[in-house]
């Protein structure tokens, strides 16, 4: 079709109702070309764009956009396979490789495509060496469509898209903004210019992401600016890392380097080696604990750095001539530095120093200067003795890490630094003093030392809310402030649940792990949601209250919280008597129980050897699941040795239907030294799901990963035992309120001792509003019997409020 001139197409289509699409649109003038505006075709018609620049959409006044994402793993494998096999799956032999490049590809159609043209009809050698040439390079028809992109970008955009290729990927914009704030570089325009060309992607919360092959562009660019790496932008191959630094070839070219240890042998350089690299401004070498860059003297020269992190470094000095003002990030972990800088330096750009682990660290330069250090890292510097009294001008200070310092005795004390949030001074084994320096901790950490709490420190700690301070010292607590909602005794000798703790009415999670004089645990706040009682060796009860706010008695013996438990962790608790097992193994969990066991208990109606079992359903008249039902399962586990425990359980449909799958996993390492018990239950179908199946069994498959064995499972279905142990504690546990996900975990539930009550009463009612509710559906029709439909059921809920009454007077 030839058109002689632009009005053409509105001449002949604006009277049609036409579907047209424009593929691979990348300029403003062929939308005005070929689809000006909306009146050049006729009602109806749909106009489909594609591109990769969002401006020229919102340029042409589009507005639905829709933003195509990623193709799944599965999809991707089978777009590479229709490509490389003609087929949706590959050939037999060639499954691990597919899985390999497709993981190479990033799930990027167009890689997908290139590369599996590519490689279609080749031998598996030929597809383990293409596998090994794109861990490291482009294809080169890849590369060609990719770099049109890039090659369109302004030359300062260029420059953004390398240094996020190589340094910021993943990265937070914030953090991008500030590494780059002394360059010419306009960091929040060139990214929306980026991520509207699709060169990147801005999450909502404000991280960068570069898509893999993208980033690999990056990187040829890069190699192709010189021959000689010294010459280049940014250093990250190994071996051209060692050879300009072990021939002292780098120039000013150089503004990164990242160098990752584990890539590489042993080498010696000298203190000389970045002499040549004035404008290096980001320096990283990383991957492991004991460096493979070793130096025959000490380093001579840094330059003007914004991100130091050198793993493992083997100097007692940094240099005298470094000048650290440009520095934002210092991250010397597992150095041999003895000291860092003498005198006061302006350090007002240092947000974040990490020296952990650096055993011979003595001494803390004087930080007065640093007026913006957010996070001060010293964990395991086990020489160092104190902290200098100039942390006291750091009062953007948010986290302050001092764990393993064993021998730190002196702590700057009556300061108050604004921003202090979180501090650990666990295994600090010296410190018998609070650290008086903030009143505003939310995290202490303070375990394992001799600390004392006393009624001054609560005072100073208004508000706290992780408390740790569990150790071989601590025999008896009579002090917590109120505000804390997580404490940690582990590793402590107390015998007893200290009565401080009963009054903590926020409290929502306890860690007694390891508290092996631990007898009983007892009068605990109704907040609850997370206790840890492993390897408390010597616990035997477990005998929980709860008090009644509208009344003036307690239940006793009975696990009744405000909110449904989490998880209740009582791993290796071999002493448990049977009243307190029984309490545990019956108790209501929104996540699980775990607890010694030998064998599935009776209550779990359905049992068999294994990890699969069939049951028969009680379904709803029109042949479907109960919305509300739900069960509860025992999985008798062999013992296992550090592992984390992380079970599923699929239901599926005799016919093979996979209704739902189910997980739960642990947040700790778990080592059983005997069999044990883990419960869990769910919803039996959330009501978001339409399964549309009409099966009357269905198979609950469980499987654990890592070591850990099923020897037996059981499953108890808590609808069905409500109609055949109406008022029994089986009938307890499906009374209880829990019909749904639980997304609100706020939610109000009532006690369930109070519910015990009552369950008989309203299982009764329950059934009797149900029979009506039956009546109605067979008599929909028959409207003359609304009036006494309506009087039966507003009889029932009197009868039903006079019992309430009756019950509770």
């Amino acid at each position: 079709m030839k058109v002689h001139h632009l009005g053409a197409i509105k001449e002949w289509l604006q009277d049609q109702k036409v579907f047209i699409v424009l593929d691979d649109v990348d300029d403003l003038e062929q939308l005005d070309a070929l689809a000006k505006e909306p009146s050049w075709f006729g009602l109806g018609s749909r106009i489909v764009i594609t591109t990769e620049d969002r401006k020229i959409l919102k340029a042409h006044w589009v507005t639905d956009i829709y933003l195509v994402d990623y193709p799944s793993e599965e999809e991707a494998l089978e777009i590479l396979s229709l490509y490389a096999f003609k087929q949706s799956s590959p050939w037999d032999g060639f499954e691990e490789l597919a899985k390999k490049i497709t993981n190479i590809c990033g799930n990027l159609p167009l890689g997908l495509r290139v590369v599996g043209s590519s490689l279609r009809g080749e031998s598996r050698d030929e597809w383990e060496c293409q596998l090994s040439k794109l861990e490291t390079s482009l294809d080169r028809k890849l590369e060609n469509v990719l770099r049109m992109g890039y090659d369109k970008l302004l030359k300062k955009d260029q420059s953004l898209f390398l240094h996020i290729a190589f340094f910021f990927n993943n990265e937070a914009i914030v953090h991008v903004t500030t590494m780059l704030a002394d360059s010419d570089l306009d960091v929040r325009n060139g990214l929306k210019t980026l991520a509207d060309k699709s060169l990147v992607y801005v999450s909502t919360n404000g991280w960068i992401t570069m898509h893999r092959l993208l980033q690999q562009l990056g990187r040829q660019v890069v190699y192709e600016q010189s021959d000689q790496p010294g010459k280049r932008q940014f250093l990250i191959e190994a071996e051209d890392i060692r050879n300009v630094l072990a021939n002292e070839t780098g120039t000013g070219s150089i503004v990164g380097i990242s160098l990752d240890m584990s890539k590489i042998d042993e080498f010696f350089i000298s203190g000389r080696a970045f002499e040549g690299m004035r404008n290096l401004r980001f320096l990283k070498i990383y991957g492991s604990h004991f460096s493979t860059l070793q130096m025959s003297e000490n380093m001579e020269y840094l330059p003007r750095l914004r991100l130091l992190h050198w793993d493992s470094y083997p100097g007692t000095l940094l240099p005298q001539t470094f000048r650290p003002e440009c520095l934002v990030e210092f991250h010397m972990a597992y150095s041999k530095l003895e000291k860092l800088w003498r005198g006061i330096q302006p350090l007002t750009n240092l947000k974040e120093i990490d020296l952990g682990y650096s055993k011979n660290l003595i001494e803390i330069p004087d930080l007065s200067k640093a007026t913006s250090l957010k996070t001060l890292t010293l964990t395991s510097c086990t020489s160092l003795v104190e902290l200098p009294s100039s942390i006291k001008n750091l009062h953007k200070l948010k986290k302050l890490m001092m764990m393993g310092c064993v021998k730190l005795q002196v702590v700057p004390t009556n300061i108050n630094l604004a921003s202090l949030e979180e501090v650990d001074m666990s295994d600090c084994s010296l410190l018998r003093s609070y650290p008086d320096i903030s009143t505003n901790i939310k995290d202490l950490d303070v375990g394992n030392t001799k600390l004392e709490v006393h009624p001054s420190i609560v005072e100073r700690l208004p508000r706290l809310e992780w408390f740790r301070i569990g150790s071989r010292n601590l025999k008896r607590l009579t002090h917590v402030p109120e505000s804390v909602t997580h404490l940690d005794l582990s590793n402590s000798d107390i015998e007893k649940i200290p009565d401080c703790i009963t009054s903590l009415s926020r409290l929502e999670s306890l860690f007694v792990f390891k508290c092996r004089k631990l007898v009983t645990l007892q009068g605990l706040p109704s907040s609850l949601k997370y206790i840890d009682a492993t390897d408390c060796g010597s616990l035997e009860r477990v005998c929980f209250y709860f008090s009644d706010p509208m009344k003036d008695f307690m239940f006793h013996n009975c696990f009744s919280f405000q909110y449904p438990i989490r998880e209740l962790m009582f791993q290796n608790c071999l002493n448990l008597d049977e009243e307190s097992r029984r309490v545990l193994i019956q108790q209501r969990v929104y996540e699980y129980v775990c607890l010694p066991g030998k064998e599935v208990p009776a209550e779990f109606t359905h049992k068999t050897r294994g990890n699969t079992i069939i049951i028969p359903m009680v379904m709803d008249p029109d042949g479907t699941f109960f919305a509300s039902s739900r069960f509860k399962a025992c999985l008798l586990l062999s013992p296992i040795k550090y592992s984390y425990l992380d079970i599923t359980c699929r239901l599926i449909t005799a016919g093979g239907v996979t209704i739902m799958e189910l997980n739960w996993d642990s947040m700790n390492v778990s080592h059983f030294i005997t069999e044990h018990l883990f419960i869990c239950g769910a919803n039996l179908v959330r009501e978001s799901l339409n399964v549309g199946v009409t099966a009357n069994e269905i198979v609950f498959e469980f499987s654990c990963m890592d070591n850990a064995k099923i020897i037996e499972c059981g499953v108890q279905i808590l609808g069905e035992e409500t109609e055949s142990n109406s008022g029994s504690e089986v009938d307890y546990f499906e009374t209880e309120g829990i019909t749904d996900d639980h997304t609100d975990r706020n939610e109000y539930y009532e006690p369930e001792a109070a519910q015990c009550k009552y369950t008989c009463f309203w299982s009764w009612f329950k059934k009797l509003w149900s029979r009506e509710e039956n009546d109605d559906n067979k008599e929909e029709n028959k409207n003359h019997h609304y009036d006494s439909k309506m009087m039966k059921k507003v009889f029932a809920l009197g009868i039903a409020l006079l019992l309430l009454y009756l019950v509770f007077p």
